[in-house]
């Protein structure tokens, strides 16, 4: 397994791995990793970090040093770039130089040295599997498959291929660079894998090969949660709940909810948001929530904790943001959280783009009430319907939690997950055997 991050479960995209690979045996399993993040051994022992300092030549390391960079934590971190990265949410002109020195990195030269490469064929792995994320990415997966002479399987869970370098990023260089590796990179995939059928559908005839379908899948934990109960005398408030962080503009989302939900308290029986973030978001966030006393901001969980949090909700809270650029990445995406919000047993409002995968998939499990277009009147109409109408919750808390039975069992995605990694292993010896060797 090739990635940024180690298995852990701090993200949604490590949450994702760590389920997926349940169950895997421990010495069938390895990963490289170049993040400065201490690795969890839940589901992998045999670990590689592989950081920055390594796989950048060295000018470019030194030269990222001299911008105060200390060589392990991320670019993004260097306090100039940061400082960019600040005024980037405030002027436009600042957001292309940012993107610019974005793209600058992550075209740099990979430089992969002897240990990692002796590291990699002493393991002799049958497949690679990554879920990538960028060009530097990209190419450290490929040149992992290539020097182990072994199949990739890419897993694609946001549009990033066609929306990483939209703006022309050095003078166009960048999606030129972006193409180009992701296209090598499928001439040694004889399978992927995408996050929804949409994204399945589009990849398959955008890279001609077969994509199968593989989301987040969630525990036991997930399906003990007790049924909600109406509010009434003794539970006079409804508690929406929102699980996940504010970044790709989410927070605009959540302001028309909280909207929402002040108009309605003071019309009637009174609604509470409370938003469990990542302690950076609150921070980052909190000032554009101050105006709306209906919000509540409640502690940044743990990954455990998650399942408590879904059942102290009376309605469960997923959002997209409407912004166009953040609307084409998302597109096909399918959040991290909702398994866990259908698992729940609760019903989903959902507010975002009518056509993002996420909110179709919450009308294609029957699971909730989702306002697809940006209408504050229309958002206060249908939270007040839902708030009223306690009956609706156990009948879409029902059809929630059975698609998610049905679709997201940890046990059961994860050996469908391991069967389609094995096959993807057998094309590719079959291929080496044919070619006398992989090509």
């Amino acid at each position: 397994m090739v990635g940024h991050m180690p298995f852990d479960r701090s993200t949604g995209t490590t949450i994702t791995l760590s389920n997926l690979f349940h169950g895997w045996p421990k010495d069938r399993l390895a990963q490289v990793y170049t993040a400065s993040t201490e690795p969890s051994t839940e589901v992998c022992e045999k670990l590689l970090h592989f950081p920055p300092r390594e796989h950048y030549l060295p000018p470019q390391y030194y030269a990222l040093r001299m911008l105060g960079w200390n060589g392990s934590t991320p670019l993004q971190g260097i306090p100039a770039i940061a400082a960019v990265r600040e005024a980037a949410d405030r002027r436009r002109a600042v957001a292309a130089v940012y993107a610019h020195l974005v793209a600058l990195a992550d075209l740099s030269p990979l430089h992969v040295p002897p240990r990692v490469v002796r590291w990699l064929r002493d393991y002799q792995p049958d497949v690679v599997y990554s879920m990538l994320g960028s060009v530097r990415l990209t190419r450290l997966a490929f040149r992992a498959a290539e020097v182990c002479g072994v199949p990739l399987v890419p897993h694609f869970t946001d549009d990033w291929p066609a929306t990483l370098y939209p703006h022309g990023e050095l003078g166009g260089i960048a999606e030129r660079a972006l193409r180009s590796a992701v296209r090598k990179l499928i001439r040694l995939a004889p399978a992927g894998m995408a996050i929804s059928e949409p994204m399945a559908e589009e990849y398959q005839r955008r890279y001609g090969i077969p994509f199968e379908i593989f989301a987040n899948s969630v525990d036991a934990d997930f399906f003990a949660t007790p049924q909600p109960q109406p509010v009434g005398r003794d539970r006079p408030v409804t508690n929406l709940v929102y699980v996940g962080a504010l970044h790709l503009d989410r927070w605009r989302s959540l302001l028309n909810i909280a909207a929402s939900a002040e108009a309605i308290s003071a019309a009637a029986n009174p609604v509470r948001l409370t938003m469990h973030c990542p302690a950076e978001d609150v921070e980052r966030y909190r000032r554009a929530f101050a105006g709306h006393p209906q919000v509540h901001f409640g502690r940044s969980l743990a990954s455990h904790e998650v399942s408590d949090a879904l059942a102290a909700a009376d309605i469960l809270v997923h959002v997209e943001s409407f912004a166009e650029d953040t609307r084409r990445y998302t597109r096909y995406s399918v959040s991290t959280k909702i398994p866990q919000y259908l698992a729940a047993g609760r019903p989903i409002f959902g507010h975002g783009p009518a056509e993002l995968a996420s909110m179709a998939y919450i009308r294609s499990a029957r699971a909730g009430v989702v306002v697809g277009v940006q209408d504050p009147d229309l958002v206060t109409e249908q939270l007040w319907k839902l708030c009223l109408d306690t009956s609706s919750w156990h009948e879409f808390g029902r059809n929630g939690r059975t698609h998610a039975e049905r679709h997201h069992r940890r046990e059961r995605v994860a050996a469908r997950f391991a069967d389609v990694l094995r096959k993807a292993a057998e094309q590719g010896e079959r291929r080496q055997v044919g070619a006398g060797g992989w090509s």
